[in-house]
């Protein structure tokens, strides 16, 4: 009876330890979102979420620990709002728009255009539904394959995580040192900087219309982060997806995965929301991230931390 009694008391201790830890950690990350960019309802989506997953079991705590990983880029990638990029470093406008020009410029009667200003003069429906089709897998497809890696192969999906959080860091020290607008900010606005600009949804309003909805104007009116065009981290990410589609032998799904990863980059010039050159930049970003996460896992005293990692999530 004794033990019993015991084993009970500890329980309710470890139980009130674990509630007032995440109180503490809800409240404080609240607070600090309030003072930075204010209070909205993505963090109490957020909060939500981390919390069931972190009580409702062992199993679901297990795989929050080795998702806290997209939690961190999560709440850096808001936060970034508080710190604009272009208080930082000039913003690119017209000296990219050139260089784009220049090097992938395409001659039409007469007139050479941006492969951005080409597709939007040959817009069609066709195009229109499909690029949004691949916009709106950026997120949902590598979080969906997350999942699959964590009940097939925890390593792989530890390594996947990590060689995530690992590009999107790449690309954000990129966003600083070389803010750069996006075409439709050129069709919209010429070369003049406005740091005022609201984020616009360009050709993607095209596949709202077409639908009579308003997703993707739902989406981007929360994104303040205008210049923030280089590189293509909607190009990143279906590059790494693919990369370790490869990596685990999955066959036929990464001929799927290969899929998305050519529509998604084509839709990326297509709806003017990127160039050519931010979108080869999103896939350096990508190879790098990989290559430098494989050394840093295999070659140095940071593989220790990997492997806690993979023992606290099996």
């Amino acid at each position: 009876m004794n033990g019993s009694s015991s084993a009970a008391s500890n329980f309710s201790l470890w139980r009130k330890t674990d509630i007032l830890l995440m109180a503490c950690i809800s409240v404080g990350y609240l607070l600090l979102s309030y003072f930075l960019i204010g209070t909205r309802i993505e963090q109490f989506f957020l909060l939500t979420v981390v919390n069931v997953l972190y009580f409702i079991s062992k199993g679901t705590r297990k795989f929050l620990i080795g998702s806290s990983i997209f939690v961190l880029y999560w709440v850096i990638f808001d936060y970034m709002k508080a710190f604009p990029n272009y208080r930082y470093n000039t913003v690119h406008i017209e000296s990219l728009y050139d260089l784009e020009k220049s090097i992938f410029g395409i001659m039409q009667n007469g007139t050479r255009l941006t492969p951005n200003e080409f597709w939007l003069a040959h817009a069609n429906t066709f195009c229109d539904v499909i690029s949004g089709c691949f916009y709106l897998t950026w997120i949902p497809v590598p979080l969906m394959f997350a999942t699959y890696l964590f009940y097939k192969n925890r390593q792989q999906f530890i390594y996947f995580s990590m060689t995530f959080f690992l590009v999107n860091m790449l690309g954000f020290v990129l966003y600083y040192a070389y803010p750069a607008a996006p075409p439709w900010y050129v069709q919209e606005h010429g070369f003049v900087f406005n740091e005022h600009t609201l984020s616009g949804i360009a050709g993607l309003g095209r596949f709202d219309k077409f639908f009579h909805v308003v997703v993707f104007k739902s989406l981007y009116s929360r994104n303040s982060n205008v210049f923030a065009a280089m590189p293509s981290l909607h190009s990143s990410y279906p590059t790494i997806v693919f990369y370790f589609s490869l990596r685990n032998k999955m066959g036929f799904k990464s001929i799927f995965f290969g899929i998305i990863m050519l529509g998604v980059w084509f839709a990326a010039v297509y709806t003017s929301h990127h160039y050519v050159l931010d979108v080869l930049a999103g896939v350096g970003c990508a190879t790098l991230g990989i290559i430098l996460f494989n050394w840093l896992a295999t070659r140095t005293r940071f593989s220790g931390f990997v492997q806690k990692m993979v023992r606290l999530t099996t």
